[in-house]
């Protein structure tokens, strides 16, 4: 689950030379990617003032460094669909869910990533590494404080549910790179409430609807690109 909301404001130019480090070099890859520009080692080190052997020690190398954009973006979306989402328990993580895939697919200096490396991008992002981590994390983090509130009862570690989950949104939502027609959003909220159904507070508690994703969501099922 990774992407990046369409842009409120790209990150301005960083330091050059001495002052620029790691965190120096993702936030001008950041601002590359933000405007759909493509990442090149060596434009990117001269920018910063630096000689490649530097700017790899710094990140890795380009995959790394990618990896660190799309994971950083992947929280940023994150952050961004989670504001304005109600509710409690499933129907909450299902609305959160519906705003932020919705947003991922929608992003354009996604579209614009995926349409010079759409295998490099399915590697990275489907994956184990960066992303499905910072993926992971935030969502664990939703689903226990359901658990803490008493929405939700989680019969196995939350790290590990969220995990399942996005490793299931991730496979529908990026279903046209790999062989299918587009991304399958509602099927895959389908099996995530599948997942979510033994987690109810309690056996009678009916499942969620689309309805529920809507109210959770400020009666909307999810934003539009010019509403975000």
């Amino acid at each position: 689950m990774s992407g990046s909301p369409v842009p409120p404001d790209v990150p301005a130019r960083p330091a050059a030379g001495p002052a620029a480090g790691p965190a120096a070099a993702l936030a001008a890859a950041s601002a590359h990617y933000l405007r759909g520009e493509p990442i090149d080692m060596s434009a990117l080190a001269a920018e910063l003032g630096v000689g490649r052997a530097t700017l790899y020690r710094w990140v890795g190398g380009r995959e790394q460094l990618l990896g660190a954009v799309l994971a950083e973006m992947t929280e940023r979306t994150y952050r961004d669909a989670v504001r304005g989402v109600g509710g409690s328990g499933a129907p909450r993580i299902l609305a959160l869910l519906e705003r932020f895939m919705r947003a991922v697919v929608d992003a354009a200096p996604l579209k614009a990533f995926t349409e010079r490396e759409p295998r490099l991008f399915i590697r990275l992002a489907t994956m184990p590494g960066t992303i499905e981590d910072r993926a992971a994390e935030l969502l664990a983090r939703e689903l226990q404080a359901e658990t803490d509130r008493g929405a939700l009862r989680v019969p196995l570690p939350t790290a590990t549910l969220a995990q399942a989950i996005v490793r299931v949104a991730d496979a529908f939502m990026y279903a046209h790179y790999l062989g299918g027609n587009r991304p399958e959003i509602d099927r895959a909220l389908e099996v995530v409430e599948l997942l979510l159904r033994p987690c109810a507070p309690e056996n009678g508690d009916r499942a969620p609807e689309a309805g529920d994703r809507a109210a959770a969501a400020g009666g909307r099922e999810s934003p539009g690109p010019a509403e975000r």
